[in-house]
């Protein structure tokens, strides 16, 4: 699918403390920060431009993987056009490639991906950016190369508002859906064997096809990243059928993925984050998407975290400081 690409809005939103993961947050950045590497080198002049730089100056388009239901990162609005967080993210990385090949108008074909052929989507040359919900780990690291940390979440359950479920523990026996090709499948399988729950572990192709397993009752509950089920309970207005239960089961670091092994692409998306963070507009964004009021309607108020907001000031120190 292509479409004309839009600008990022710049939104105003309130300062806001948070408790959103505050105890793990440190050693999420540290992972990230380890999957990273050094800091990147810039081309030197007259070398010509990376792999993906070069297809993408040639074919004026920049492909980008996004989610159908992975809100407020990457979801679809009323006319289904792709929105969000990450795609916001992914504009101004955009931009910053504009600026690297001398194409002030780069178009940006959006092409549709799950949690499952997301990182084949990148290796295989499919996307050039994949501006969804995905954590930045050591094993996917092996793989692909991940922007700066732009959220951190973390498993949970979601269950019917009626249900005498409240930890993880209360699901022995039970059936749990996961979306296929997250880590929240490796979680959930991790810690049946370690509890020996008996789980009956079951996986959909995308998380908004898990949430309707649990609608339909097929599941006795969904366990995905905490903030995609409060965004998903929120786009279905279904605060009184559904809620978030349980202790996280894991910690995921989320990133925007981008092909492994091309040190200039790494400066461009790095770039592109320094720049938001020193312009002021990487935490007014954020709140945009977390704090106020959807586009679509729905209203997650989900405050910036201390220490996520310490994350965009390491960027912003990163840069110098500068305006």
């Amino acid at each position: 699918m292509h479409r004309a690409r839009w600008r990022p809005i710049r939104a105003e939103g309130p300062h806001l403390s948070t408790c959103l993961l505050s105890a793990c947050l440190l050693s999420a950045c540290l992972l990230v920060a380890s999957l990273l590497g050094g800091p990147a080198t810039a081309q030197p002049a007259g070398e010509g431009l990376s792999p993906t730089l070069a297809n993408i100056k040639a074919t004026h388009m920049v492909r980008i993987g996004y989610r159908e239901s992975s809100p407020p990162f990457s979801f679809l609005d009323h006319s289904n056009r792709p929105i969000g967080y990450s795609l916001e993210l992914c504009d101004a990385i955009v931009d910053e490639i504009g600026a690297e090949v001398d194409d002030a108008d780069l178009k940006i074909d959006y092409v549709k991906v799950t949690s499952d052929d997301r990182i084949p989507a990148i290796v295989d040359k499919k996307i050039d950016l994949e501006c969804g919900s995905t954590t930045a780990n050591s094993e996917r690291g092996k793989q692909v190369a991940f922007s700066p940390l732009m959220f951190v979440a973390g498993t949970k359950l979601m269950v019917p508002k009626a249900s005498s479920v409240n930890q993880v523990a209360d699901l022995k026996g039970k059936t749990v859906v996961v979306t296929k090709g997250t880590t929240n499948e490796q979680a959930m399988h991790n810690v049946d064997a370690k509890q020996q729950l008996g789980l009956n572990i079951v996986t959909a192709p995308d998380h908004e096809q898990s949430y309707q397993m649990l609608v339909d009752g097929k599941a006795d509950a969904f366990a995905t990243d905490d903030i995609l089920l409060y965004g998903l309970i929120a786009r279905h207005k279904s605060q009184d059928k559904f809620r978030v239960t349980g202790d996280y089961l894991s910690y995921d670091p989320y990133g925007i993925m981008y092909r492994k092994g091309e040190p200039q692409m790494k400066d461009v998306v790095e770039r592109a984050f320094r720049k938001l963070a020193s312009n002021r507009d990487i935490v007014p964004l954020y709140n945009k998407w977390f704090v106020a009021r959807l586009p679509t309607g729905e209203k997650l108020n989900v405050a910036l975290s201390p220490q996520l907001e310490e994350a965009f000031k390491a960027l912003d120190d990163s840069a110098g400081g500068a305006n």
